[in-house]
Order: structure tokens, then C-alpha cells, then sequence
């Protein structure tokens, strides 16, 4: 199982199963705050549009727009208020957590800003981290709730070696920043035609489960790009490229493996093989 080896304020190193060393930037401050301050704009937004929704819904229901509040809890059917209350209840509390689940790690305000939510070991966080990280969110915005002020989450990553807040630390996950400069452009490693390698093995054999129908053929192909073309790279640019390319491929078929023999490239070499495997079964 792959550990940290070693850690700056700024930057987190991570040793991957191939024991190659990784540098993640872990997200500033500023950053964090303006990634969240979209979020919570866009959370609130909606959670208005849900509300004027279904206040117009129920002004139509009653006849007239004039007394719109006054009949919300005389005239309007109380399955529509439980409904109502339902949707603002999973926006209020599911936002972050659905959205880090759903988008490998990151929410709007994140994609926009360029962070992602990983697991301290590099790995993709699951669903369980995606919930437990963000039901602490409520404590880390303490002295605020409805308008989060994260008074308490913002001493917490200062005190922290890894800038995580109280949500990060419960959780085991980091934040950190995406970087382009560390590894070549997709472009750049699959410009040069070369022998095609890509269904030799190199890698000890990474078993997994997963349904490998859920990948799309657009998928694989970067995939199969990558395995003929690594020997282009210096081992830490491969090892670099197999994680960013494994990374969304595991949040999205969220395999079950053993995590002693795997290995990012492994893992890559073993889905070409199963996803072919596949095809020549239907075909």
C-alpha cells in the first residue's frame, strides 16, 4: 500500500505503488476559499430557485399570486411543502458531497478553480470520504451554519502540516491544486507513432472487479494510447500520466482490488485486457 514519504508546507509527496514519487500542490488557502465561496453562491442560487419554484407552483395551485406566502400552509397540499422540503434538504446537506462523488473529487467551485479532493494516499476518494469529509463541514463553519463562516476549518488548516481542515483530517483526504507542468500534454505523449506495446505487460498483474461495460470506447482508447506510448517517458512522467489517466477510470468504475498488489499502470494494462476480452466475447 502506497504512503507518504515525506512532506512540505506546500507540497505533498506521495510515494505510488510503484514507488515512484509523486509531488502533489496542496491547495492554498485562498484558493479553498474562493473554490467554496462559488459553491455555496451556486448551492444558495439553487436552493432560491427551488423555493420561488415552488411558491409560483403553489400561488398557481391556490388560484392567484397575491396571498403567495400567507397560503403556503392553508391551500397548498402538504405533499408538495414535503416535497419542497426534501429537494432544499439534499441541496443543503448532499451539495459537496454528491458533487465530490459524482465528479471525481471535485465540486463546480473546484473545476473552476483548478482543485480536486483526493485520498492521502493519491487514491480516488469514495462515497464514504465524500460524506464524512463534508458532515464536518458544519463544524469547521463554526461560528456560522446557514452563512458558513469556517472560522474554526481556517485554524485547523493552519495548524495543519497538509492544510486540512477538520472535515480533511476525519476523512483522510487532502486538497490539492491541478498541475499541468509536472507531465507532458496528452498531445505531446501520443504525437509520435511507435511500436504498438500496448497489450505487453510490464506491470505485476492488478486483479480487479468492475463492470467494464460503463467504459466508453473514447476511454479505452486513451488508455490503449497511453501503454503504447509510456516508453516515451521518463519513469516519473509514466507513472505521473498512468495515475491522471487511472484516476477518473476508478471513480467512475469504482473497482474492488487488492490495494498490496496494485499498481496505477497495472491497473491500466489489466482493463485494456478485460475491456478486448470483452469485446471478443459479444463479437
Amino acid at each position: 500500500m502506497s504512503g507518504q514519504i515525506f512532506e512540505t508546507e506546500e507540497t505533498l509527496i506521495i510515494e505510488t505503488p510503484e514507488r515512484v514519487p509523486l509531488a502533489f500542490a496542496l491547495a492554498s488557502i485562498g484558493n479553498r476559499f474562493l473554490a467554496v465561496a462559488i459553491d455555496h453562491t451556486i448551492q444558495f442560487l439553487s436552493i432560491a430557485l427551488i423555493v420561488f419554484i415552488f411558491l409560483f407552483a403553489a400561488g398557481a395551485t391556490s388560484g392567484g399570486g397575491s396571498n403567495l406566502i400567507d397560503g403556503l400552509g392553508t391551500e397548498v397540499p402538504n405533499w408538495l411543502i414535503a416535497v419542497m422540503i426534501l429537494i432544499l434538504f439534499v441541496v443543503f446537506s448532499g451539495y459537496f458531497a454528491l458533487f465530490e462523488w459524482l465528479w471525481d473529487g471535485q465540486t463546480p467551485g473546484k473545476r473552476l478553480t483548478k482543485l480536486r479532493v483526493i485520498r492521502e494516499d493519491g487514491r480516488p476518494i469514495t462515497l464514504w470520504e465524500a460524506i464524512a469529509r463534508n458532515l464536518l463541514r458544519i463544524f469547521d463553519a463554526i461560528p456560522g451554519f446557514v452563512i458558513p463562516v469556517y472560522s474554526v476549518g481556517l485554524i485547523v488548516v493552519f495548524l495543519s502540516g497538509r492544510d486540512q481542515r477538520v472535515g480533511d483530517l476525519f476523512a483522510g483526504t487532502v486538497v490539492i491544486r491541478e498541475r499541468t507542468d509536472d507531465a507532458p500534454t496528452f498531445a505531446e505523449t501520443f504525437s509520435n507513432p511507435v511500436s504498438d506495446a500496448a497489450f505487453r505487460r510490464v506491470q505485476r498483474q492488478t486483479v480487479f472487479e468492475a463492470n467494464i461495460q460503463a467504459i466508453a470506447e473514447p476511454e479505452i482508447e486513451i488508455v490503449e494510447s497511453f501503454l503504447r506510448r509510456r516508453w516515451d517517458l521518463t519513469e516519473r512522467q509514466r507513472v505521473w500520466m498512468a495515475w491522471r489517466i487511472a484516476l477518473p477510470l476508478m471513480f467512475k468504475l469504482k473497482p474492488k482490488y487488492d490495494a498490496e498488489t496494485f499498481t496505477y499502470e497495472g491497473f491500466l494494462e489489466e482493463l485494456l485486457h478485460k475491456y478486448h476480452a470483452k469485446a471478443r466475447f459479444l463479437n
